[in-house]
């Protein structure tokens, strides 16, 4: 049975990101990351906005809020150096009325608390002149907002960890894994159905929708941890091409305590096209349709910042499923990134529940598991 360093499993822009940190600070460890599909990023980070957020909305001190500021620095920095496509075109977010100015205000003050210097509270005039086609009676301007190409991002990642030590197998599927003297047994299934297994000292769980198998596997309750996976999924529907144009910036409304998302917004693509996404809604199985009877509900909440949007300008367009660590009727959750010492799982690192903003913080995320590992006792 073949023996290496490192497994690493999932293949989105965070186990990519991993990858590429690991085979950089450990580069005579041998690195395997497996992949149950045919290529990278083919669910959740293929699948979403594409925006580098700020950092504005997540409680100070939290990892999302402090790995989506740094992240948000280090991911222009790669951009610039590796000429991955982006564009910093900053975003709006908004009050459609007087009453939900304090809402931006709090906005405003959460964001400054958690180290975003750059935001700036606009009034109606100032909105007006940055975009006359938004109806706001008030904005906070969030300058480092921006929008990214993740398919280059991710293919430029896959290609400095192939430079280094990191072996990549593809359409292969982990299907369980056991834990026996101070190492992780990974079962798999090849491409062929055949099953195989592979030893690793550093197990590094990046599964995405799938991220709570490992742990249950182990014996973990994963209930009791706040592990287990609700995946929540969210559409998109975009605009004709003629009014793409009327909108220059991503445009948020403020969002509200009952949505498990930042609500429907307006962004933008890297080609100049407007689209409006996503909505949220749990589910109980992975299907990326777009249901074309939704298109009402986006209208609805379009129209109220957007006017010159109609109903029939609206066609599908994706969709994407986040894998939340939070039910319905729970509490909104943090990042997990814990090496698991105090369970007894020592080489073992979980990140789960990585959504919004996972992508941002891929880098981050990616350095924070290198600090775990270096620092942990040889």
């Amino acid at each position: 049975m073949e023996k290496v360093d490192f497994v690493i499993v999932g293949a989105g822009v965070v186990g990519l990101a991993v990858a590429a940190e690991l085979s950089f600070k450990f580069d005579d460890n041998s690195i395997v990351l497996v992949e149950r599909h045919n290529k990278f990023g083919r669910e959740t980070s293929s699948r979403n906005s594409e925006v580098i957020h700020a950092g504005i909305y997540y409680p100070t001190g939290s990892l999302k809020a402090k790995l989506c500021v740094d992240g948000n620095k280090r991911l222009y920095r790669f951009c610039e150096e590796w000429g991955i496509p982006h564009n910093r075109l900053g975003k709006l977010i908004i009050a459609r009325t007087e009453e939900e100015i304090p809402l931006l205000e709090s906005i405003l003050k959460k964001g400054l608390d958690n180290e975003v210097a750059d935001l700036e509270l606009l009034d109606a005039d100032q909105v007006s002149k940055l975009e006359p086609h938004v109806k706001a009676v008030a904005a906070v301007s969030s300058p480092s907002t921006g929008i990214i190409d993740s398919h280059s991002l991710m293919s430029r990642l896959e290609w400095l960890a192939r430079q280094h030590t990191t072996m990549f197998a593809y359409n292969h599927e982990v299907i369980m894994v056991d834990y026996k003297d101070n190492g992780y047994k990974v079962t798999f299934r090849g491409p062929d159905g055949q099953m195989d297994k592979i030893l690793c000292k550093w197990l590094i769980n990046c599964a995405g929708l799938a991220a709570d198998k490992i742990p249950s596997w182990l014996g973990m309750n994963i209930g009791q941890s706040a592990y287990r996976i609700y995946p929540c999924k969210g559409e998109y529907f975009g605009v004709s091409n003629n009014k793409s144009g009327l909108v220059s910036r991503l445009i948020y409304p403020p969002p509200l305590k009952e949505l498990k998302g930042l609500g429907i917004h307006a962004t933008k693509t890297l080609d100049g096209r407007l689209r409006f996404g996503p909505n949220a809604f749990y589910v109980d199985s992975i299907d990326y349709g777009v249901n074309e009877e939704h298109a009402l509900e986006f209208y609805n909440a379009i129209k109220s910042y957007l006017p010159f949007i109609n109903l029939a300008d609206l066609h599908p367009d994706m969709a994407g499923i986040r894998p939340k660590i939070q039910g319905p009727r729970d509490p909104v959750q943090d990042f997990v990134v814990r090496h698991e010492v105090d369970s007894g799982f020592a080489g073992l690192i979980n990140l789960i529940g990585i959504e919004s903003p996972g992508l941002t913080s891929s880098l981050s995320l990616a350095r924070m598991v290198g600090d775990l590992v270096s620092t942990w006792p040889a």
